[in-house]
């Protein structure tokens, strides 16, 4: 009965950690979403009711072949009920991973850790298998997190590179849709790539609003649809784009030495959370190397278990609390 109330908590809090950690969005985010979507939809959905009548029937969007839309991955569609936001997330990281791929990494990733822990640990079947669930959910949705956010975090770093050159060439009297294709051809990737991605689009007969949003949607940054809402506020109602865009660069580098002014002034607290939280399990392993014994009664009795997953539950707790202790929204 022990093992199962161990196994609950650790599985209950690792899957609090995930939610925490990795799921959850601020209020402000969520606020700040609703604004750029109300300021955006409109104007969104004036691109699309303004198609040409002139007998080209719906513009034609171009699209890459969609990495989870056939086989397996339909069947993944009808199965999982945020098919669509797991595809989103897939493809911020830039890599071609499908719904199927991510599934398997899943699934091999939980049959190998509850394998793992019972015939190498000699661990409970039951922890070992609620272990190894808990490892197959967090370890691919953290990795796939932590590369789409490596690469919007690439692309921030060079969008006000973009701003600026589409400033120049606005200023020289290139129109926007020629100093798009010129940022996509200068920039390197990701900011280059996504640009070519609205170029080809626009040449395959998508009106510049629509492919702007489609890419502001796939990305799903702040930056990026203050741009996409600059553009589409100028086209209706008039002024200077290039004022316009060179005002938006300059609040886009404030806010990106706003963040590094917040890292390096949380870098000191987060170094000292991680020397803490490491000393437990490093003491633990010294110990464990000069005598097995001593510790081995937290693996082979009862209450050495309950000690061992209450302990577990509260560094768990103890790190979200720090992790959001540090985690500033701008």
């Amino acid at each position: 009965m022990e093992i199962i109330v161990i196994a609950l908590g650790v599985f209950t809090t690792i899957l609090a950690g995930w939610v925490g950690l990795g799921a959850g969005r601020g209020r402000r985010a969520r606020t700040l979403a609703r604004r750029i979507q109300a300021a955006g939809g409109r104007h969104a959905m004036g691109a699309a009711g303004g198609r040409d009548g002139a007998g080209n029937g719906q513009a034609v969007t171009l699209r890459r072949e969609d990495p989870g839309g056939r086989g397996l991955d339909k069947v993944l569609g009808r199965l999982l009920p945020n098919i669509e936001t797991l595809r989103q997330r897939l493809a911020r990281t830039g890599k071609p991973i499908t719904v199927t791929a991510y599934i398997a990494a899943s699934v091999g990733i939980a049959v190998s850790v509850a394998g793992a822990m019972i015939w190498v640990i000699y661990l409970n079947p039951v922890l070992s298998v609620l272990s190894g669930v808990a490892a197959g959910l967090m370890l691919p949705h953290l990795a796939i997190a932590m590369m789409g956010k490596r690469r919007l975090a690439d692309f921030n770093h060079l969008f006000p590179d973009a701003i600026d050159l589409m400033v120049r060439g606005l200023r020289s009297g290139l129109p926007v849709t020629e100093c798009i294709k010129a940022v996509g051809r200068e920039l390197p990737d990701p900011v280059g790539g996504e640009f070519r991605r609205i170029t080809d689009e626009i040449k395959f007969g998508s009106k510049t609003a629509e492919a702007l949003w489609a890419t502001a949607h796939r990305l799903d940054i702040p930056e990026f649809k203050f741009f996409v809402v600059s553009l589409s506020v100028q086209q209706e109602t008039g002024g200077n784009l290039a004022e316009t865009l060179a005002n938006l660069s300059d609040i886009l580098r404030r806010r990106k030495q706003m963040r590094l002014k917040i890292k390096a002034m949380s870098s000191e607290a987060k170094a000292s959370a991680m020397i803490l939280g490491s000393l437990p399990f490093v003491m633990f392993c010294i110990i464990y190397a000069i005598n097995p014994d001593y510790e081995a009664v937290l693996f082979t009795d009862p209450r050495g278990r309950l000690i061992l997953g209450v302990g577990l539950a509260a560094m768990g707790a103890g790190i979200l609390v720090m992790a959001k202790m540090v985690r500033f929204e701008i």
